[in-house]
């Protein structure tokens, strides 16, 4: 065992991560679409760290902008002040979002942003003098680990510790058919909903289960007309992953994270549109929105983000997008009724294979950590979630890295 390992073990507590698993792996550096280990592999990563880097790692003109911000301004109070990376990201983004988003809040990570959306809709109503307790999920759905966003997500494995401290939700069976909507319906007309929070078209975490445009534009119209805020968690979609820039149909509120400063620095984004902005924008201090992070906006993750907004809008990258999407959608095509598969699924960039167990589909299957040791081996790094393995490529893979990966995930099914 090498010192910093030992170290590590010592130390430190991981995420997601049984104290009794498997030792982590020391990566040292990384570069493109690739990590490289303390002991001298090279592990192609094949999930994007956490679904976060789009441009690949360690890219050059992401990091001349961290080092150039650094020495200019780390750090200042974001109440009360303010400052160039701030503002132009602002003006970035809001040419891209969807025309009906017209206000930037910033806070640090997809969870926090979750949480701020669910407080700016909560104080909306509250603000207007006409607060609702209700709030509408979709079974399935994951919005982080704060108590706001594990109080809209699916209760089990990850929640059941802190079940009873959550407040209530109403949740719609996974919409693919008219169950969703009948569901919704009956939802919103008992009145006192204050929102629907839903990921549009693909849930990540419950292993990318994917949904149709037209039946979220239906949940979405429905509660526009009875009044309900529509919230979409973007925070795992946003910036291309789908084949698009976004994948929301208009809504009041959208989250994002992840993908926004390319995988390079923590930065969370709450928007919102003129009209949820106009319930606080008052002298009465009661109606202001009390909520912030001591990094709120950090000048070094505004100007990570500003630069890999640049890469990301260029014709190449869009290019690249396109050209994973089809290659994806491809290969899913080729699997199609794989006598190994219970199902094979493509959304724009994201894949993702459902293995045949004997045994429902969970996050908790067993067959997980065969699935990761078996890629491993290879020297891929794919996180199945339970028996679905995914691949999220950043935009850095070339058609030949797509298929590297393709050919491994063939061959484990061939060994099966």
């Amino acid at each position: 065992m090498s010192q910093l390992l030992d170290d590590d073990l010592r130390n430190i507590w991981h995420p997601f991560s049984p104290i009794a698993g498997e030792p982590p792996i020391v990566v040292t550096s990384a570069r493109g679409i690739y990590l490289y280990t303390e002991d001298g592999r090279r592990i192609i990563d094949g999930i994007s760290s956490w679904w976060v880097n789009i441009h690949g790692h360690s890219h050059p003109e992401i990091a001349e902008a961290i080092y150039k911000q650094a020495k200019e301004l780390e750090h200042v109070i974001f109440a009360g002040f303010t400052h160039p990376p701030a503002i132009e990201l602002s003006k970035k983004l809001l040419s891209i979002l969807p025309s009906n988003q017209a206000k930037i809040f910033f806070s640090d990570n997809g969870s926090t942003a979750v949480e701020v959306a669910l407080k700016m809709a909560i104080q909306y109503w509250y603000n207007r003098g006409t607060p609702k307790r209700k709030v509408i999920a979709i079974e399935g759905s994951y919005h982080g680990d704060t108590f706001g966003s594990m109080s809209v997500g699916e209760r089990g494995l990850f929640t059941d510790p802190f079940a009873k401290h959550l407040f209530d939700a109403e949740f719609i069976p996974f919409p693919v058919d008219e169950r969703a909507v009948n569901a919704f319906k009956k939802f919103v007309d008992q009145g006192d909903v204050f929102a629907f929070i839903y990921e549009p078209l693909v849930q990540g975490a419950a292993g990318m289960r994917m949904y149709p445009e037209n039946i979220l534009s239906q949940l979405v119209e429905i509660a526009r007309k009875a009044n309900v805020l529509c919230i979409a968690d973007e925070v795992f979609t946003g910036f291309g992953r789908t084949g698009r820039l976004f994948a929301s149909v208009m809504p009041d509120i959208m989250t994002l994270s992840k993908g926004l400063t390319g995988g390079t620095m923590a930065l969370g984004i709450t928007t919102c549109t003129s009209e949820i902005f106009s319930a606080f924008d008052s002298n009465e201090l009661s109606k202001t929105f009390f909520h912030g992070h001591s990094f709120t906006a950090n000048p070094i993750a505004c100007a990570s983000a500003n630069a890999s907004f640049d890469l990301l809008m260029t014709h190449e990258c869009q290019q690249r997008i396109q050209s994973i999407s089809k290659a994806q959608g491809t290969f899913c095509d080729k699997l199609k009724g794989h006598a190994k598969l219970n199902d094979i699924r493509s959304t724009g960039t994201i894949l993702a294979l459902e293995i045949k167990t004997g045994s429902a589909t969970s996050y908790g299957n067993s067959l997980k950590h065969e699935i990761y040791r078996f890629f491993m081996s290879r020297n891929i790094l794919l996180r199945p979630l339970g028996n679905v393995i995914y691949f999220l490529p950043s935009y850095a893979f070339t058609d030949n890295d797509l298929s590297v990966v393709h050919n491994a995930i063939l061959e484990f099914l061939e060994s099966r």
